[in-house]
This record gives structure tokens, sequence and C-alpha cells, in this order.
């Protein structure tokens, strides 16, 4: 286990919205998780804000744990698993919340493991012309990218400012860009269709340096498995940066 894995203790806290298992140090949360809300005041919410249903001793009023909006029982009635804000249990949600944390599901139980468990890159550093055949993950504790080979690298996920999902299929340039996002800006754009991913290109910040450095990732050709797990990683990474960008958005 590597230095940036070290046991990070946590606390179950109760909050309005349910049973919470958090971080005791806010610093070691997870980059992909999200602050729960502020609920909407009863006194400001008369009517149910999906369906326009007025409150009363019958229709009960009821708040969304992922928007903090006020909604009768039938707007709201989902109890939906909600990784992002660590509830222990499933938590009451809005349909359109509910559908959002819902597909999330599929990022935290299948798309996660795929980025724990690694995949083997050659990696570039900056402006070099030589490459390191190494092994990528993140770390069990989801806030660094852990790179493994002769040499050794500890990539803190706050610190990343661009991703850049590269597809084969195109020539280099613009259009070899399947995904751009960059972190530090708030912007998101997508383009390419159902291409194959083949690499990624990465741009961070080193602690103490305000200069960003790059780093580039080339799926291994020798072995067909290695390739397949390599796209694989790369669709997860590219799952994982739109839910860091909406974390930095909150």
């Amino acid at each position: 286990m590597s230095g940036c894995e070290a046991c990070d203790a946590k606390k179950l806290v109760r909050s309005p919205s349910g049973l919470r298992m958090v971080p005791e140090h806010r610093s070691a949360r997870s980059p992909f998780g999200l602050d729960e809300p502020p609920w909407v005041p009863d006194k400001e919410c008369p009517r149910c804000m999906q369906c326009d249903t007025k409150f009363d001793f019958i229709t009960r009023k009821h708040h969304c744990r992922r928007c903090g909006k006020c909604f009768c029982d039938k707007c709201c009635s989902k109890k939906v698993p909600l990784p992002r804000m660590c509830f222990v249990d499933p938590v009451r949600q809005c349909a359109e919340c509910a559908l959002i944390s819902q597909k999330e599901t599929e990022f935290y139980d299948k798309q996660l493991k795929v980025l724990m468990n690694g995949a083997t890159f050659f990696v570039t550093l900056g402006t070099s012309d030589k490459s390191e055949l190494m092994v990528c993950r993140l770390s069990n504790n989801q806030r660094y990218l852990v790179l493994d080979g002769d040499s050794h690298y500890e990539i803190e996920i706050i610190q990343i400012s661009t991703v850049q999902i590269l597809t084969e299929g195109f020539t280099p340039g613009e259009k070899d860009i399947h995904t751009y996002t960059s972190l530090l800006e708030s912007q998101h754009i997508t383009e390419g269709g159902n291409t194959r991913a083949i690499g990624m290109i990465l741009q961070y910040k080193v602690p103490g340096s305000e200069e960003l450095t790059q780093m580039k990732f080339t799926a291994s050709e020798d072995f067909s498995c290695n390739k397949k797990l390599s796209a694989s990683w790369l669709a997860a990474m590219h799952k994982a940066t739109k839910l860091l960008y909406e974390s930095r958005d909150q």
C-alpha cells in the first residue's frame, strides 16, 4: 500500500437527511463527493415543487435529500442509494434526482472498481520522447492516481486541471480528443462517437508549483486483452471526470 493510501478514519454522523459515514477530516473526503444541499424552508413551499399540490394535514411535504427541494409523497417516494453524499442507507429523492443517482450507482458498483484494479499504459511525462510501461490505478480512498513501474508517481485527484481521452480512428490533432474537461475553468466538451479509447492526457499541478505538468497515457498494443482492459479503464476515467466536474462546480 502506498503512502497516499493510509487508512482515513471515518465517523458516523446523523443529519436531518439520514445517517452518513464521513471522513473525520474534510480534507480526506472523496473528490467525487457532493455536499448535502440546504433544505428549502417549510414556510417557503406551501405547494409541491413538482405537481403543485397544496400541502395540508393529509398531504405531507418531503424534502429530496439530493436537491433539497420540497415535494409531496407521490413526487418524492423513491428511496435510492446516494454514495456521493456518504449515506449509509438509501434516502428519499425526487423522481429527477433518483434517476441521476441510479445512473451513478453503476459508476460506484462497476467503474470505480475498474479504476481501482488498474490498467497498463505507456506513460510519457511532459515533452519527453521516452515512455515507461506503468500500471495506473485509483487509490482505495479515491484521492490519488497511483502509477507504478520503474518509477512511481502519486497524482492527487484534486490537482488535476484537465483530462483528455484520446480515441482511435482519427488523425492526430483536434479530432483525436474524445472528451476534454477543464476542471479549473468549468468547461465540459464532448466530441466523437462510439470510438475506442486508446489513451489519455492529464494536466495537473505538482504541490508547491503553479506550473502545469502534462502526462500522456497510451494503451499497449502488445496484447489484445490488455488493450481491452485499458479501454475499459479509460471509459471509467471518462465517467469519473464528469463526476469530478460536477463536484467542483457545486
